[in-house]
């Protein structure tokens, strides 16, 4: 059962059985009544959404496969339709969307799709097990949903920590009255990559799980509660960049002191952006739209040239800050929603967030460089407008170093800020566990597979709800909501996802008017898998 996980177990017998019937079997009995995924206010409030008329069908097939990541790196790894990152799907603002997803993957392993981002209907959120039952291996499975908001978006399972293989897309959802002016774009996916080269994810985490209890640590590696570095709102990231790098090179995999080896665990990753431990998992390679360094993904344009480059990140464990060589970047929106324009020399980007930017193209061959913060490792790509040299794998150009940007200290633009309304409900979202025994969990609770149900975050439909995510622990974690978009206290971004740095709180608004079952989570793959999930549910 090397890749089979705990929810995989846990629903290889369900098949692909209706989101209602689960939900009333794994329901507490003390649990308040929930809207059903498939219920009729999910229904009433799918009709709402404005529709074109238009479907798009697609077929998604989870395989094995074996990659070429470039430089002759080879791996097997799982994708969909034997690449990765898959196939971009490309919709309008208002079209259907009927991705059958048929399940080929071995070892009977189950899997589903989760549509990252899209406000859809609730029993199409592909999050097994409260919105669906996951897809049985030899199954097909279709989602048939309406993407009626604009924006940059992605697609991966939602089972065990099938995020960290190849299972992931862009998806593009165009606006059809866009009032962006730019000649062309390039959608930009960035990944931290070990699958089929050292191990598998489930290796990992089946690592990880053991805690840092028994392993050997090396020199003070747990301690980070001293890089408390305040709310990035109130940094000044301008300037030379020092302490914005604070790395340390990984030692290699060590059983020294008696304790287990560790083969995937990473020792010393610092980052000052991210209030100091940068993450858990040592990472052979950084990938920018699948390709390694050494052999990396080219975007041929021509000198003078406005382009909007779509910024994904799909990776396990890694935040990355971003820059294109002798450029600025015009940030223009955060996970698919317009911001008040800014112009930054780089920007940081957690998993599961993405950002638009502009750039108007000099002329020459640039790197687009993605540093793997506190990893001391990138992720490169070149925009080739000219003559000249392919730069270097390990190039790290200035603009690194110069103003950067997280989305705490970005405003939401005009016509997407919410409007001002006092809380009718406030939940505290506390973030909770550590290194030791990787116990993440939400209020001190680790998400229950067995019974998603038990201890709903409770919701009514047309409340503005307030979540307070405190972060008690000495990490920092991206908090993922799905099938909502939040503001990011009065006047911030409107996001799905948010970097909750360690030892802080922050605070985001929503408004309650996308009924069902809703998964609340952190993105780092790991941390989501060892119980760092809640459900925030709608009364019934």
């Amino acid at each position: 059962m090397n890749n089979m996980n705990r929810r995989s177990v846990l629903l290889a017998g369900l098949g692909v059985a209706g989101a209602g019937a689960l939900a009333a079997c794994s329901s507490s009995s003390t649990a308040p009544a929930l809207v059903s995924p498939s219920g009729s206010a999910v229904a009433a409030a799918d009709k709402k959404r404005t529709k074109t008329g238009r479907t798009h069908e697609v077929t998604l097939t989870a395989t094995q496969a074996r990659v070429d990541l470039g430089a002759g790196v080879m791996a097997r790894t799982w994708a969909f339709s034997g690449q990765t990152p898959g196939k971009e799907l490309r919709v309008s603002a208002g079209d259907t969307l009927a991705a059958t997803l048929s399940n080929q993957l071995p070892n009977q392993t189950t899997t589903s799709i989760h549509w990252h981002g899209i406000a859809l209907r609730n029993d199409m959120d592909g999050a097994p097990p409260a919105t669906q039952a996951a897809v049985r291996a030899g199954r097909n499975f279709t989602y048939r949903f309406t993407a009626d908001a604009p924006g940059t978006y992605f697609f991966h399972p939602h089972v065990g920590v099938q995020l960290d293989r190849g299972l992931y897309a862009p998806l593009i959802v165009e606006d059809p009255r866009e009032p962006l002016s730019y000649d062309e774009e390039w959608v930009v996916v960035l990944d931290d990559w070990l699958d089929g080269v050292t191990g598998t994810p489930d290796d990992v985490f089946a690592e990880l799980r053991h805690g840092m209890g028994g392993m050997h640590m090396g020199d003070d590696s747990s301690s980070s509660s001293g890089h408390d570095m305040g709310d990035m709102g109130g940094m000044d990231m301008s300037g030379s960049g020092s302490g914005m790098d604070a790395t340390t090179t990984p030692p290699s995999a060590s059983s020294s002191g008696g304790g287990m080896p560790t083969n995937f665990m990473l020792m010393g990753a610092r980052s000052a952006l991210l209030g100091g431990d940068a993450g858990d998992v040592r990472y052979p390679y950084h990938l920018v739209n699948g390709r390694v360094p050494a052999d990396p993904a080219v975007f041929r344009s021509k000198p003078g040239k406005r382009v909007r480059l779509r910024l994904i990140n799909a990776g396990g464990d890694t935040a990355y800050r971003v820059a294109l060589g002798g450029h600025q970047l015009t940030i223009t929106h955060t996970d698919g929603l317009p911001v008040r324009h800014q112009q930054v020399d780089a920007l940081l980007i957690g998993m599961g967030e993405r950002y638009d930017v502009l750039v108007t193209l000099d002329d020459g061959v640039f790197p687009l460089v993605a540093l793997a913060e506190g990893k001391n490792a990138t992720g490169t790509a070149v925009i080739r407008t000219g003559s000249g040299s392919t730069p270097t794998a390990t190039v790290r150009p200035k603009e690194l170093d110069g103003m950067i940007m997280a989305a705490s200290q970005l405003r939401a633009a005009d016509d997407v800020r919410l409007a001002s309304k006092k809380a009718d409900q406030v939940h505290r979202i506390e973030l909770t566990g550590g290194m030791m025994t990787y116990n993440w969990a939400v209020n001190g609770r680790r998400f229950d597979m067995n019974d998603p149900a038990a201890h709903p975050i409770t919701v009514e439909e047309g409340q503005r709800v307030r979540l307070d995510f405190v972060n008690t622990t000495t990490m920092w974690h991206p908090m993922h909501l799905h099938g909502h978009t939040y503001q990011i206290g009065g006047s911030g971004p409107r996001k799905d996802t948010a970097i909750v740095l360690p030892k802080k709180t922050v605070s985001v608004f929503f408004d309650a008017d996308n009924p069902g079952q809703w998964m609340l989570h952190c993105h780092n793959a790991y941390h989501g898998e060892a119980g760092m999930m809640a459900l925030v549910a709608y009364k019934g």
